[in-house]
Formats: structure tokens, C-alpha cells, sequence
């Protein structure tokens, strides 16, 4: 019965984690769509009818957010991230491994501290109800921080045991 429900909770698991996968890249590609589809609409009507949407500036800055967010996610996942190998054609295997783990405990920490102050963050642009664009609150445009950061920072966690 036990082997029954560890089994379930690794599927679980597994049906979890590509769920936020798929999302992820779905995010990804929709925010590029976006942000390419919305600057050359800018372009267009500022061009050629000489005005353009009040908001589109702020949209766009705020999906820059997201996409370089989202993309620092999907690299960590793949392991693609900004990385220094410098001396790892120096060191022995038993030390790689130690300083792999150790930079990965690193990266983590650094990526829940950020989470934590990032949610400080949204929580107090809740408090001031301050907006972003129309009605669309600014906590709603930075909740991608938080959320990426703690994402990054548990895959940085989890690489540190898979190496």
C-alpha cells in the first residue's frame, strides 16, 4: 500500500511539474506575441494616424518584466543560466560536485531572499492600491516576481541533489 502512494505522489509530482512547464512556455510564447504585436500596433498608429494608446508604454514595460522573468525560469529549468565555468576543467570530480552544490545552495538562497523582498514589494503596492495601467493594479503587474524567484530558487535547490 505504501509503494501505492509514493507512486501516486511522484506522478503527482511529475504531472505537477510539466503542468508549470507547459504554462511557463505558454506565458512565454503569448508575452512575446504580445509585446511584438503591441509595438508595431504602436508604430502603425503613431505613424500613420499620428496617435497611439495612452497605455501601451506602461503594458510594454510590464511585459518586458514578465518575459525576462519567465525566460530566467525556463533557463533555470534547462540549466541555460548565466554560469562561470571557469575552473571546472581544473578541479577533481569529488570537488566539482562539492562546489556545483554549493553554488546551487547559493543561487537558491539569493533567489529566496529576492522572493522574499519582491512579495514585500507586492504587498505594499496592495496596501496603496497604486495603478498600473486603466484599472489593472501594479501588485498584479509585479506578482511575476515573487512567483519566479521562488521557482528559480527551489530549481536551484533541487539541481543541487541531481548533480
Amino acid at each position: 500500500v505504501s509503494q501505492k502512494f509514493r507512486f501516486g505522489e511522484i506522478t503527482l509530482l511529475k504531472k505537477t511539474l510539466a503542468l508549470l512547464e507547459r504554462t511557463e512556455d505558454f506565458l512565454l510564447a503569448v508575452d512575446l506575441f504580445v509585446i511584438i504585436f503591441l509595438a508595431l500596433l504602436q508604430i502603425l498608429l503613431r505613424n500613420a494616424f499620428g496617435f497611439g494608446f495612452l497605455w501601451a508604454e506602461s503594458v510594454l514595460k510590464i511585459l518586458v518584466l514578465w518575459i525576462a522573468l519567465l525566460g530566467a525560469m525556463v533557463a533555470t529549468r534547462e540549466g541555460h543560466h548565466i554560469k562561470i565555468d571557469l575552473l571546472e576543467r581544473f578541479l577533481s570530480p569529488l570537488l566539482l560536485l562539492f562546489i556545483r552544490r554549493l553554488n546551487g545552495a547559493f543561487s537558491a538562497f539569493i533567489c529566496g531572499l529576492a522572493a522574499h523582498y519582491s512579495a514585500d514589494l507586492v504587498y505594499y503596492e496592495f496596501l496603496d492600491s497604486t495603478v498600473a495601467f486603466g484599472i489593472v493594479p501594479i501588485w498584479l503587474c509585479q506578482i511575476i516576481m515573487p512567483v519566479a524567484f521562488c521557482v528559480m530558487g527551489l530549481r536551484f535547490f533541487s539541481h543541487c541533489w541531481k548533480q
